[in-house]
């Protein structure tokens, strides 16, 4: 637990996010061995997504979720604010959530009820997402938010979430790619094996980004973990010092 503690007190300095491992920005970053066996099932059939996770979205940079040789296509505009963002600025850093898929170097757990799956993350705000199982067609008069509004449904062993309804704060990554309030996101979460989890995300967004694009990120499961208190607001004292570009390493 006092390593744990430490691991947690360092990442709040953003600079501690450029020296991540390349396996934590591609959201793989592993505490410990991944459990071996079948994915499990709900006694009505359903995957069984419940846990306590690591991983699953980008940190540092939205490319790594990539196929081989393909590119974000990024708009010109779009590509000019991402270069003109400041690593201090990075909503993230300054303990706001994440935004979609995105992901802290933390872990976080899902719930699973007949209406609904809850995303619980420990980092920054200790915030949460919920996908309403239990809807099938978004709102006509939405709010925008970091995390959007998310219907799901499952489709055999994968859970499919559609979110629209986004704001136009958080970033994508630690180097800053962008997007606009056109934001729709197609995440596929499939456990691929009792300690994988898969997500499949498609993005579209014509505001930033001259097609849809689809990335991979893969989750780890945490066994015997549990997400902690964190309150990244409390004592944050680091971002008023970082100077320079938002980039990666």
């Amino acid at each position: 637990m006092a390593k744990r503690l430490v691991m947690l007190s360092a990442l709040i300095v953003v600079g501690a996010f450029i020296s991540l491992p390349a396996q934590a920005q591609g959201g793989q970053q592993r505490a410990r061995p991944t459990p071996k066996g079948p994915a499990p099932h709900l006694p009505d059939g359903k995957p069984d997504l419940s846990g306590v996770w690591r991983g699953g979205g980008p940190v540092q940079d939205l490319a790594v979720g990539l196929g081989k040789g393909e590119t974000i296509p990024l708009l010109p505009e779009a590509e000019k604010l991402m270069k003109s963002r400041q690593s201090k600025d990075d909503p993230e850093a300054n303990c706001l959530p994440t935004g979609i898929p995105r992901i802290a170097p933390y872990p976080w757990r899902i719930l699973q009820t007949p209406t609904h799956v809850f995303f619980l993350f420990e980092g920054n705000i200790h915030s949460y997402r919920q996908i309403f199982l239990n809807q099938t067609k978004h709102p006509d008069d939405l709010d925008p938010t970091w995390y959007g509004h998310s219907i799901g449904h499952y489709e055999g062993d994968t859970l499919v979430v559609d979110t629209i309804g986004f704001n136009d704060r958080f970033w994508f990554d630690f180097r800053g790619h962008p997007h606009t309030t056109k934001l729709h996101t197609i995440e596929r979460w499939t456990r691929k094996d009792l300690g994988t989890l898969v997500n499949e995300v498609t993005i579209d967004d014509p505001g930033a980004y001259s097609k849809p694009f689809k990335l991979t990120f893969t989750a780890t499961l945490q066994p015997g973990e549990e997400i902690m208190e964190y309150i990244c607001q409390e004592n944050e004292q680091d971002t008023t010092h970082i100077q320079g570009p938002a980039r990666a390493q």
